[in-house]
């Protein structure tokens, strides 16, 4: 399998970085007139070149200041980064800062490479390794090759690219099993194809004739063509630079910021919890303040509500009282917080992000996102730093737990609970078997739901039922309906079903504790007999309420009551003010549909055919509309 490697540069402006990438690759990254003009990188370049048997992508960035935003863009999708520092200028504002950067995107493999290393004695370039040894101390790149290159004579070249190869070799997993995101750098069209999109395939894989999501916003597409490095391939697995032929979505809604993924595997959220850190140099960043987040490719304003803070990694956290509205977090420490995003991001769980200050523009820090679809709850109440703390560790089950709980009885599907922590469909079904087996979640239907949440269910569905068994003995329990409404409202009919049988009821059109035997007394079953024999005996023309009692030898208000009962098992019916028996009304259809399909008839055929009065034919009809054995059509009625 041929090994890959995306590899930025990273450094001050006029620096080397594009003679470099020239240098190694043969293509001089910038593209514009304005860029070779000026001798000045103003977009992000990109170039390939077979490095041994590595293939390697390069992203060339901005080192001008004014372009950080632009070399944010680039530098989110690197496997490593070129560090480039010039000999005869040793470390600039511009290395410091674009070094924060790569460490704040977990960038944690890389060279630092000396440019211009042909226009300096030994003295000088010893004292620039120095520097640069300096610079790096405490970064996860202290321990990297410091290589002394010239893009202009190639001494060090070979060196550079020796390292470059062993660099591969260390590179890590980019979660090529997970679902296809490429956050968006370019976008284009070519006549004759259509819209052309490019950026790193940061995790899973891409195929010809793919459905694909452009996000944020409902854009699907299809994907028509698969470049990388200018070769067209049918299938392109992560990490690699890929170019995408769209089809399906106009060049007018896709830009550079927007991810192109797998349909519904990533949140598009304006609301995400992170674990902020601050640069030792930057100013404190109080509650509420406005920063710009970046992420990928995308950059987006956002408000910072904050959770808890600590000085150190080492400190304690401490949240933040609900009554204070003065909150800092301090320069160099560290806050959980939620950033409430002024429009929609793509973004899921273990994403790194930038956080730059608006005004004057600098970069304060970054972090990373510890859940993107987090409750509307604020996060200054009781229990959110112990929410943060969890959501914070490093095994997914129990963030998985915490997210069941929250979710209740509406339980999460599987889809929707790999899209939240961003780890694709296999390893979220390996999660959820580790917490099944330590019974700490049950499926139901598409659904998972935590133990916690059934558990809880099951007790208001016996409490229920034991208070409704001692008010009504003598029924055989309350509507199935009735009861998922009053204790468990939330829940899918598979969820209450899965609760249903762990609370071991009797489960059917109603439900019951399996202890209770309804009870009648010997009084009222008498009156119900009364009142179903002169129903029976009354046929398609029922007395009214008054009617029946007398006919029963029964009180009004004692036959309102057994009427009641009776129609919960549909032994009796109302249709509009009357009362009808069940069993005649089952007759009447049974009658009905032996006229077969298609006969007609109207009102005054019904009564003369049926034996009874418009008082009756009426709600007898309409009865027989509701019940779908036939269709009003004007003033007549169909059979279906």
């Amino acid at each position: 399998m041929v090994r890959t490697l995306v590899l930025g540069t990273a450094g001050h402006i006029d620096h080397g970085k594009s003679a470099l990438v020239e240098a190694l690759t043969g293509t001089h990254p910038d593209r514009l007139k304005e860029e070779q003009a000026r001798g000045i990188t103003i977009e992000l370049g990109f170039a390939h070149a077979q490095v041994g048997d590595v293939s390697v992508a390069l992203v060339d960035v901005p080192g001008h200041e004014r372009f950080v935003r632009t070399m944010l863009a680039g530098a989110g999708g690197l496997d490593a980064v070129l560090l480039v520092i010039a000999a005869n200028e040793s470390v600039m504002p511009q290395t410091r800062e674009h070094l924060d950067i790569c460490r704040l995107l977990g960038v944690d493999r890389g060279l630092i490479v000396l440019t211009k290393s042909d226009l300096v004695d030994d003295d000088m370039l010893a004292l620039t390794t120095l520097e640069a040894r300096d610079l790096v101390a405490g970064t996860p790149l202290a321990a990297s090759p410091v290589l002394a290159v010239s893009a202009r004579t190639g001494a060090g070249l070979p060196a550079l690219r020796d390292a470059i190869v062993a660099l591969a070799a260390r590179a890590g997993d980019r979660r090529a099993t997970g679902a296809a995101r490429v956050p968006i750098d370019r976008a284009f069209s070519v006549k004759g194809f259509g819209t052309v999109v490019t950026g790193t395939l940061g995790s899973g894989a891409l195929t010809l004739e793919d459905d694909v999501q452009v996000l944020p916003g409902d854009g699907r597409a299809r994907v028509r063509g698969l470049q990388v490095h200018g070769a067209t391939v049918s299938t392109v697995q992560a990490p690699r630079r890929v170019a995408v032929n769209l089809g399906g979505v106009d060049l007018r809604h896709v830009r550079r910021g927007m991810t192109l993924a797998a349909p519904d595997a990533y949140p598009v959220t304006r609301r995400v919890d992170v674990r902020l850190d601050l640069l030792p140099g930057s100013p404190a960043v109080r509650q509420g303040a406005r920063v710009r987040v970046h992420q990928g490719t995308a950059e987006v304003g956002a408000r910072i509500s904050v959770s808890a803070t600590r000085t150190t990694p080492a400190d304690p956290w401490v949240a933040s009282p609900p009554s204070r509205a003065e909150v800092a977090v301090p320069p160099g420490g560290q806050a959980y917080a939620r950033l409430r995003l002024a429009e929609p991001m793509v973004i899921t769980r273990g994403d790194r992000f930038v956080v730059r200050a608006p005004s004057p523009a600098r970069t304060i820090g970054g972090g990373v996102v510890l859940d993107p679809e987090p409750p509307r709850s604020g996060v200054r109440r009781s229990g959110m730093v112990t929410r943060f703390l969890e959501s914070d560790g490093t095994r997914i089950e129990v963030v998985m737990r915490r997210w069941l709980d929250e979710a209740g009885l509406a339980g999460l599907t599987v889809p929707e609970i790999a899209r939240r922590a961003g780890i694709g469909i296999a390893m979220t079904e390996m999660a959820l078997r580790t917490l099944a087996g330590e019974a700490r979640v049950v499926p139901a239907g598409a659904s998972v739901v935590s133990a916690e949440s059934v558990a809880a269910a099951v007790a208001a569905v016996t409490a229920y039922l034991t208070a409704h068994h001692k008010a009504h003995p003598d029924e055989v329990g309350p509507p199935r309906e009735e009861l998922r409404m009053r204790v468990a409202k939330t829940s899918t009919p598979a969820t209450f079903d899965v609760v249903l049988a762990a609370a071991g009821v009797v489960n059917g059109d109603r439900v019951s504790l399996s202890s209770h035997r309804p009870v009648v007394s010997d009084d009222d079953a008498r009156i119900r007999d009364g009142v179903l024999q002169v129903l029976r005996a009354a046929g398609l023309q029922p007395p009214d309420v008054a009617g029946v009692a007398h006919g029963a030898g029964a009180e009004v208000a004692r036959v309102q009551r057994a009427l009641i009962t009776l129609s919960k098992d549909r032994r009796v019916v109302k249709l509009t003010d009357l009362w009808f028996h069940g069993e005649v009304l089952d007759e009447l259809r049974s009658q009905v549909r032996a006229l077969g399909a298609g006969t007609v008839f109207d009102v005054a055929e019904a009564k003369a055919r049926f034996g009874v009065s418009r008082k009756f034919a009426i709600p007898l009809l309409e009865h027989l509309d509701r019940e779908h054995i036939t269709r009003r059509t004007g003033n007549k009625r169909v059979v279906l």
